[in-house]
Formats: C-alpha cells, structure tokens, sequence
C-alpha cells in the first residue's frame, strides 16, 4: 500500500506543480498577450522543428550504439536495434514515472538479449555518471561564460536559504545512508551488497573497457546534438533567432535541468525558459511560446519513437 502510494506521488506531484505553474503563469497574462503567443505559434517557421528533431534522433541513435560498449565489455551482446528501442520506451516510461525508463531499459534488454539486470542496468548508472560529468563541465562552462547572467537568475528564481536547508539535510542523509551501507549486518542491507557488486561492474566499465574512446567519442556527440538541436530551434520565431551563444547555453541548460528534475518538464520549461530569456531581452510571451515549441515537439518525438518500439520490439523479435 505503501509503495503504491509513493508510486503515484511520484506521478502526480510533479504534474500537479506542472498544472499550478501553467494557471499562475497565464492568469498573469492580459488578453492581449495571450492572443500574442497564439500568433507565435502561427507564425513560427516548424521547418527548424523537424530539423531539431531529426539532429535528437541522431542523438538517440548514438546513445544506443555507445551502450554496446560498455555490454560489450562485461561480455553481453546486444543489437543495435534492441538498444535504440529500449531507449527510446525508456524515455516514454520518463513521462509518466519519474526516472523508471532506467529500470525498463535494463528490463527490456534483459528480455530480449538476455543480459542480466543488474548487469544492464549498471551499465546505465555508468552512462548517468558520465552524462552528468559532461553536464556540470557545460554549467561551470556556462557560468564563466555568462557568469552575470547566472548569478542573477539563480539569485532571483532559488530562495538562498531553502536551498541550503535542501543540502544541509541531503548531506545529513548521505551520511546516515553510507554508514548503514558500510556497517550495518542487516539482511536487506547485505542482499543490497550483493546488487551493488553488479552495479559497481556496470559502472567500472567505462573506466576499463577497451573501446573507451569511441564511447568517449559518442558521448561528445550526443552532447553535442543536443545543443545542436536546440541552436536549430532558436531560428522557428523571428524573435529568438539573433540571440547569442551564451544565451543558447545558458537556455539549453535551463531546459536540460528544468527536464532532469521534473516530470519531463510538464509546465515548467516553457515557464523557465520565458524566464531566462527575458534576462536577454526576449519578451516573456515570446519565451514561453518558444518552450511551449519545443517542449512540445520533443515530447511528440518521445511518444512516437515508444509507441512504435513497444510495438515493434516483441515483432523483431519474435524468434528469441
């Protein structure tokens, strides 16, 4: 009962914040600027959309072939296919449970290829560590770059002292976690061990593998995709096209961890990235039509990429 509950808060909470931020942010608007979003979004040149959307597909695809590497290395084999259908459910699973698409990637290939799931899903931890490595070099990037920028937009949108009562507290429950981890003689505490040695193989990969280049290789392009794909969407309104490189990255990480931290950005994008682009001199309505644009045609892209894997991975494989 009690996980089934945690379960649906995990759903419906971030939904619900997604709702409250849309009905705050449009009663604040007249009429007159609500009928001005709707002429962007007449107006907007989708051609750059579907541009975007091809470049996040390349991406995608990468991130399948780079994860044969680290399978490759703990001696499982995987098709290329399988991979970039699984990634894709996953990211569709995103949209309804908070980081469950981790868990069904490892599930799915663990049906399909026979790849143990701690195994598996190790090899995923590995990818989220060195993914998150590539995305604090491009903030501590951004803040050098567009160090004012920052400052002020963090300063005016995070209350100081919230966030360090958050840390404060999170430390605290590290702490108690790793000395439970380390020290405790609990049964659940030791089967736990017992995953984790999985886990530490999956992630050790990327350090011992072989073929650590061409994963280094792969990881840069699907950085860099990403922040291809979003530089292709600033030129669909007429408004945002001529903004500069720094405003680029420091809207493309907004976006990124407006989309890590919440339910796939439901409500929150188009308000947070209106938010930074006004500090560049985009009009707020201009703003928010932009990320409602794009917000919307990547979840579109995420949808019809899992339907069609869910769909297809049983097909393909029918013979297994």
């Amino acid at each position: 009962m009690k996980s089934r509950l945690t379960k649906w808060l995990s759903i419906t909470l971030p939904l619900l914040l997604g709702v409250i931020l849309i009905v705050y942010t449009y009663d604040k608007f007249t009429a007159a600027q609500l009928k001005e979003i709707k002429t962007h979004f007449r107006r907007a040149d989708y051609f750059y959309i579907i541009i975007s959307l091809i470049i996040s597909t390349l991406g995608c695809a990468s991130r399948a072939y780079r994860w044969k590497f680290s399978l490759e290395h703990m001696g499982y084999k995987s098709s290329f296919a399988n991979n970039f259908m699984a990634i894709s459910v996953g990211y569709l699973m995103n949209l309804s449970i908070p980081r469950s698409g981790e868990f069904s990637r490892a599930l799915l290939i663990k049906k399909y290829d026979n790849i143990p799931f701690d195994k598996g899903f190790g090899s995923i931890v590995a990818e989220r560590i060195v993914d998150s490595i590539v995305l604090l070099f491009l903030m501590i990037l951004t803040v050098f770059v567009q160090f004012e920028a920052v400052k002020k937009f963090v300063l005016d949108k995070i209350p100081l002292q919230q966030t360090i009562w958050l840390l404060a507290i999170g430390t605290l429950l590290t702490i108690i976690a790793l000395l439970l981890y380390f020290y405790s003689k609990m049964n659940f505490i030791l089967t736990l061990k017992t995953k984790v040695s999985g886990l530490k193989e999956g992630m050790l990969s990327v350090v011992k593998m072989k073929k650590k280049w061409p994963y280094i290789f792969h990881t840069l392009f699907i950085w860099l995709s990403y922040i291809a794909m979003f530089y292709i969407t600033i030129f669909t309104l007429t408004e945002t096209s001529d903004i500069g490189v720094g405003a680029v990255l420091s809207s493309f990480l907004v976006g990124s961890i407006t989309i890590a931290v919440t339910s796939s950005g439901f409500g929150t994008y188009p308000v947070l990235m209106s938010k930074i682009l006004l500090f560049y001199g985009i009009a707020e309505t201009v703003g928010n039509a932009f990320g409602w644009i794009v917000w919307i045609s990547q979840i579109l892209l995420v949808v019809i990429t899992g339907v069609i894997s869910i769909f297809l991975l049983p097909i393909l494989n029918r013979k297994k």
